[in-house]
């Protein structure tokens, strides 16, 4: 037919304006077909509703570009997809492009430059790439984020934040998994003009000092309204603050105490529960001779957590997966050995439920934490966010906490509990602890005094987070850096992911854009086996290279006998 069409006068004209239209029809329509099993490339209802709404133009700039080892040129070739997706649904409202920072720019300008990415959250990392072609490799700084701009906001995103720095090829492909979390996360909180209120509950011995200062300076006001609230100093607490943060209270709770708490999440308040239920800390362990027993904290919430749908139990647990700490291996003449090793009241916690909150994250360090059970609560759906490794125990009250809890073979044998919950999500409907407990008349007196009417259960679903350790959003200090991040270990510099499950939980519990829900995406990893490729090793080098080259001469081969039959017959 084309054929045909071409002898036709002016068959050709028609032709390329046949191709032109078929060009401009298809440039109006942005699709493309994504095949592979996990849904990759496909973006998620709630992504494609924040882009549909932008109101004015976002401007994404990348890191990603020169000469890279493989594993972040991959990721910079999936950031480039991303973003492209982005821009088909966003249009003319999303622009983007990729840069190597300090490019062109004097040794001032870089430190100027590389000082304000990691004051934006972006942080360089050292690896080997090829100088020119034809040259070895030199060692540069990689920065794997971006810039996203709005308006006169600026927000940098961080494509490793979260992710272990040991774990090589699986954190870029995590990082991989969340880019359009990250993304979009981005854009939501840089196009929001008011942000939810958190409050710090503060009345029970909460801590208020440096310890919390990156939680507070780093996590929760950079992202969020926030305020400190003593609990005696309010008759209700205000349903103006969208969750409540309670930290490592070291006092008994007052039942007037626990009613403002549970009316408050009657009302529809979301609360971060972060509960020792023993007292043990490693300064203590210190100023001892090398043992103490664990005691009750007697904070009298067992009733209020129960009704709620968990227990937190009286136990500490120990994990062989562990952070380290500086121990005593032994003396050389009067001067004692000193090596940082394993400590197993520091478990290092995981996400087995693949749930957004924690999906995709590194290692969540603790210290000293209880277990958790789920009890009966109608109504109530439990999750489980961390936990520890399949090598655990829990020791019972009365808990003896010391420098070497493992002497023999058979205490390392008891190390044989699995997945022992340390954080849970509750969501549903909840009953009130103080439905059967207090008159009517006492009701009718909290509405008129209170202003606030007693409620027995939610009238919609709501959501907390229990946590057995306040630990978990502390972080360390030092003389010469003073407060470091939380989940930081001082001694080896090792980061974990303290903040950033923080800051997914909070984000879970009062926003429902379901930007969140994005992260719960899997990229599944097909790697080669090294085993059979060495063994087969020859077999496909020989196949490549002969492979062609036996194919050409098949095609001639075929193409001398078709001449052969076409020409015999003529």
């Amino acid at each position: 037919m084309l054929n045909r069409l071409l002898h036709v006068k002016y068959g050709w004209a028609i032709v390329i304006i046949a191709l032109l239209g078929i060009n401009i029809l298809f440039s109006l329509f942005h699709f493309r077909l994504d095949l592979t099993a996990e849904k990759r490339y496909t973006l998620s209802e709630p992504t494609k509703q924040l882009l549909r709404k932008l109101d004015d133009k976002i401007d994404i700039t990348v890191f990603l570009d020169g000469e890279m080892p493989a594993g972040f040129k991959k990721l910079a070739g999936s950031t480039e997809d991303m973003v492209s997706a982005f821009k088909g649904i966003a249009e003319n409202n999303l622009s983007y492009r990729f840069s190597r920072p300090g490019e062109g720019l004097d040794d001032t300008a870089k430190l100027v430059l590389y000082d304000s990415l990691r004051r934006m959250g972006i942080n360089p990392t050292n690896v080997k790439a090829q100088a020119k072609e034809g040259e070895g490799s030199e060692e540069r700084l990689v920065y794997p984020g971006a810039i996203v701009k709005y308006k006169d906001r600026a927000l940098g995103v961080d494509f490793l934040q979260g992710q272990s720095s040991l774990d090589g090829i699986n954190s870029l492909n995590n990082a991989e998994a969340l880019l359009e979390y990250k993304l979009a996360d981005a854009i939501r909180k840089i196009t929001q003009d008011t942000v939810p209120l958190i409050g710090y509950l503060v009345g029970n011995g909460e801590p208020v000092d440096y310890n919390v200062y990156d939680l507070i300076e780093n996590t929760l006001r950079q992202n969020y309204a926030f305020r400190i609230l003593p609990i005696d100093s309010v008759a209700t607490i205000p349903p103006v603050f969208q969750s409540l943060f309670i930290v490592k209270p070291v006092k008994r709770f007052s039942e007037q105490q626990k009613l403002k708490l549970d009316q408050y999440i009657m009302h529809g308040g979301k609360v971060v529960w972060m509960i020792d239920n023993l007292y043990a800390s490693l300064d203590s362990l210190q100023r001892s001779e090398g043992q103490f027993i664990a005691f009750d904290m007697g904070l009298n919430l067992e009733d209020q957590l129960f009704k709620y749908g968990v227990r937190i139990n009286k136990d500490l647990v120990q994990d062989l997966q562990s952070d380290r700490i500086p121990s005593v291996i032994g003396n050389m003449g009067n001067k004692p050995q000193i090596e940082v090793l394993p400590w197993p009241y520091f478990p290092l916690l995981r996400n087995i439920s693949n749930h957004p909150i924690a999906k995709n994250l590194d290692y969540v360090v603790a210290q000293f934490p209880n277990s958790i059970d789920t009890v009966k609560a109608p109504g109530i759906k439990k999750t489980i966010l961390l936990s520890t490794s399949p090598e655990a125990r829990s020791l019972q009250t009365p808990a003896r906490v010391e420098w070497a809890s493992i002497r023999t073979e058979e205490d390392l044998k008891s190390f044989n509990k699995k997945n022992i919950p340390v954080a849970v999500l509750l969501e549903g409907k909840f009953q009130s602890l103080f439905t059967n407990r207090i008159s009517t008349n006492m009701a009718d007196t909290l509405a008129r005094i209170y202003g606030q009417p007693f409620k027995a259960a939610n009238d919609q679903d709501n959501k907390m987070v229990v946590i057995a350790d306040g630990d978990i959003a502390l972080n360390a200090m030092t003389k010469q850096e003073g407060p470091l991040p939380m989940g930081m270990n001082s001694y080896t510099k090792q980061q974990y992911a303290n903040r950033e499950f923080l800051l997914n939980t909070i984000e879970y519990l009062v926003d429902n854009s379901g930007i969140l829900e994005t992260r719960g995406k899997d990229y599944t990893l097909r790697l080669l086996d090294n085993k059979k490729v060495e063994e087969d090793k020859s077999f496909w080098q020989m196949v490549n290279l002969a492979g062609p080259i036996l194919l050409i001469i098949l095609l001639i081969a075929a193409y001398q006998v078709y001449r052969k039959k076409k020409y015999s017959r003529a």
